[in-house]
């Protein structure tokens, strides 16, 4: 659809960075999302409120999506669409804001780990009897995986329209420059920081490695890390750590010998969501764990080249990874929504992420006004979809899609996320992620006996 849609699913990483502007708008938040109570059926019109609209600030994306809500009107005559311009998608404190005063729109942008809190606070419409192969024509075509972050206790909630997994971003042009294989990039961690010293040595502030340990990013990468290693952070229950193991501190020593022994890290950490785009964009960086679509960020938002980036699967210990960490968004439904508004908003979500060929999929229109086609991301379908989506996808690239070869072809389970309370188990994990790369004498079996004390009793609070 747009850079702003694929992106947005990370932006809830950066919640220390919009803390501040979450508590100067608030007030404004809810009272723009207060529409789903006014929105009502009169005269036969049905009018319903979408929120996550690109803002005026990203024109093409805007007009976009003026073009594909004015065209569903035009095809769906009885119903009106009221589109709130949100930039980003969501803020943490503004969506819990929206969420306790009851005042989301009709239909509400959420990340999948958003639905325990969305469910808790009593705010989704169950949508079961109203998703079926006539409403979501390409609803058993959808991976099922990823329509199951929508459902709980059997019951449907929402509805996907992007996904990710997580795998290793490289800079092609330092790859390159070191003497290295760009299209073989490095599987394993010790190949990583092997290649990392390589790419170290070409000097001028360029560092081969980097991750996060600020703004729950730090321990989003080390869930991500764990997955590669066959670990999970909770137990299937999500009522207990399950990180404070030898895998645990697999993750954490491996990055405190990157940072230390390898030397290959530099030595300005506590980074956030956004340092590491902007220092893969300046070349300065030569790789980093994060999803496709931080290519298509520094591409559009910070003026890389395409041509420059590519993608491997996250590394392992032995160079096949047991599994890696995906996510991505959705859509639910207010709870106060009419049947009518339900039907509607499904209808739109429909139209705009769940079609081929048309809205996100519009990949002809994408590639005409210049916006990123080629990425492996979304996933969203199976079987001959899967495969159509492809093509079509190939057919418009705006990209070197060879680029993501290896990543593709080594087709790494996703893992999903954190069974409960994500952000928060996240958020507790960045100190151990921190400490690992800020000191050289860091204790990593009290930094997990530490974490896993403060993760269960987050764990134990959400019961």
């Amino acid at each position: 659809m747009t850079n702003q849609r694929l992106l947005s699913h990370r932006v809830r990483r950066t919640s220390a960075v919009f803390a501040t502007l979450a508590l100067t708008l608030t007030a404004a938040a809810c009272s723009s999302s207060s529409t789903a109570s006014k929105n009502k059926t009169a005269g036969g019109i049905t009018t319903i409120s979408i929120d996550c609209a690109p803002p005026t600030s990203e024109p093409v994306p805007y007009k976009l999506w003026n073009d594909d809500i004015a065209t569903f009107e035009q095809q769906h005559p009885d119903i009106k669409v009221n589109s709130i311009r949100t930039n980003p998608c969501e803020t943490p404190a503004l969506f819990t804001a929206a969420l306790a005063g009851g005042t989301e729109p009709n239909v509400f942008y959420t990340y999948f780990t958003d639905k325990p809190q969305v469910l808790s606070d009593n705010q989704a419409a169950d949508i079961t009897s109203y998703v079926t192969p006539t409403s979501v024509p390409l609803l058993n075509d959808l991976n099922p995986q990823v329509l199951n972050t929508q459902k709980s206790n059997g019951k449907l909630y929402g509805l996907p329209y992007t996904n990710y997994t997580m795998g290793l971003i490289i800079n092609r042009k330092l790859f390159t420059e070191a003497g290295l294989n760009p299209n073989d990039p490095p599987t394993t961690w010790a190949q990583v920081a092997t290649d990392s010293e390589a790419i170290t040595k070409l000097g001028h502030g360029i560092e081969g490695y980097g991750d996060y340990s600020a703004g729950n990013n730090g321990g989003w990468h080390f869930s991500a890390e764990l997955d590669a290693l066959g670990g999970s952070m909770e137990n299937a229950a999500g009522t207990k750590a399950n990180f404070n193991n030898a895998l645990g501190k697999e993750v954490l020593q491996n990055l405190h010998d990157l940072r230390y022994t390898d030397n290959v890290m530099g030595s300005t950490q506590l980074l956030a969501w956004g340092k590491l785009q902007a220092e893969m964009a300046a070349n300065k960086l030569g790789m980093y764990i994060a999803a496709p679509d931080d290519i298509t960020y520094a591409v559009q938002s910070l003026g890389a080249n395409y041509a420059n980036y590519g993608m491997g699967p996250i590394p392992s210990v032995s160079g096949t990874a047991a599994g890696t960490l995906s996510g991505g968004n959705d859509y639910m439904f207010n709870v106060k929504d009419t049947p009518a508004q339900i039907k509607a908003g499904i209808e739109l979500v429909n139209f705009l992420f769940l079609t081929e060929g048309q809205g996100q999929f519009n990949y002809t229109r994408l590639k005409t006004n210049n916006q990123a086609v080629g990425l492996p991301e979304p996933e969203l379908f199976t079987g001959s979809e899967e495969a159509t989506d492809n093509s079509a996808r190939a057919a418009n690239a705006t990209m070197p899609v060879s680029d993501f070869t290896s990543y593709v072809n080594a087709n790494v389970p996703g893992d999903g996320e954190p069974v409960n309370d994500a952000q928060a188990v996240y958020k507790v994990l960045d100190t151990a992620m921190a400490s690992v790369l800020t000191d050289p004498n860091a204790n990593i079996n009290q930094l997990l006996t530490t974490a896993t004390n403060q993760v269960n009793q987050v764990l134990a609070n959400s019961q």
